[in-house]
């Protein structure tokens, strides 16, 4: 059993904290910027409640973060009360906030001075993932902080790979992100189109799932979509930042972004539409608006 902190308790850092306790049995410590939340969390898993980053890491031999961009990672690690304040050497920074390579160097540097290590470590799945345990982590940050790391990460992953040094991790995610993209955008086209041609969507879905065009999106996603179900899952505001932070890195890496940028104004338009907190599946609510009009 190891002592972990788990900072921010969102839709996703809420149920991955919990998995520490429930699957690995450890004993955690979670701060949250609203107290209630933290509180409702040791209702339903026990553990211990701090009221900053710095008490929650104090003596801890893992630090957990899950939280919104690069400022907010900041602000927890290394802002007033910051967990790098109280981290002890030889401790582990393990941070599953999806953000920029740029801040995952910047901390990495820091803690190696302070004595400890950081890995960025975000994650892919969306809610149900973190709600399930079946994430997927991609790593970044040194070998064998990874190797301790790994196996308290298994507690709500089904699979955990280091990809490189320092910023791995938030590269892969953002190459994880451009990816769906294109498929989402792809998956939207082909029901409305098939709409528009009269097929019958579920016996179409059926057949070309089973061939060149089969993903997850269109496993788990095309029926809320043919549905125009869009409560739940990955919001587009989410996307949208994630999105921006793949096309601050192309910049510097000379990547070209074309269709991702095209997707990018989409999901501008589904804000427009009133979508900023559905799925990032609304994408074919934009296709019905146009062919309204």
């Amino acid at each position: 059993m190891a002592k972990v902190a788990w900072l921010g308790l969102g839709v996703m850092g809420y149920p991955m904290a919990g998995y520490l306790k429930t699957r690995g049995g450890h004993d955690v410590v979670v701060y949250n910027r609203t107290s209630a939340k933290a509180e409702k969390w040791k209702e339903q898993f026990g553990g211990t409640v701090a009221a900053t980053p710095a008490d929650a890491a104090r003596d801890c031999d893992a630090v957990f973060a899950c939280v919104g961009n690069d400022n907010d990672v900041r602000s927890v690690t290394i802002g007033p009360d910051g967990a790098f304040s109280t981290m002890r050497p030889g401790a582990i920074y393990i941070d599953h906030t999806t953000a920029s390579a740029k801040v995952a160097r910047e901390l990495s540097e820091i803690a190696y001075t302070r004595g400890f290590k950081f890995l960025d470590c975000p994650v892919s799945g969306g809610q149900s993932g973190a709600e399930n345990g079946t994430l997927t982590v991609m790593a970044g940050g040194d070998e064998a902080a990874f190797a301790t790391a790994e196996p308290l990460i298994a507690n709500f992953a089904r699979s955990v790979r280091l990809l490189g040094p320092s910023g791995s991790g938030q590269l892969a995610k953002m190459a994880n992100q451009i990816a769906i993209a294109g498929l989402v955008q792809g998956l939207a086209e082909s029901i409305h189109f098939a709409e528009c041609a009269g097929l019958d969507i579920k016996a179409l879905i059926e057949t070309i799932s089973k061939g060149a065009a089969q993903s997850w999106q269109m496993d788990n996603r095309w029926q809320t979509m043919h549905a125009r179900k869009f409560d739940f899952g990955f919001a587009v505001d989410w996307m949208r930042k994630d999105l921006a932070i793949c096309f601050d890195e192309a910049q510097s890496n000379g990547a070209d972004l074309t269709v991702t940028k095209l997707v990018d104004r989409f999901y501008a338009e589904v804000q427009e539409l009133g979508g900023r907190r559905w799925d990032t599946s609304s994408l074919i609510a934009r296709l019905d608006a146009k062919k309204e009009t």
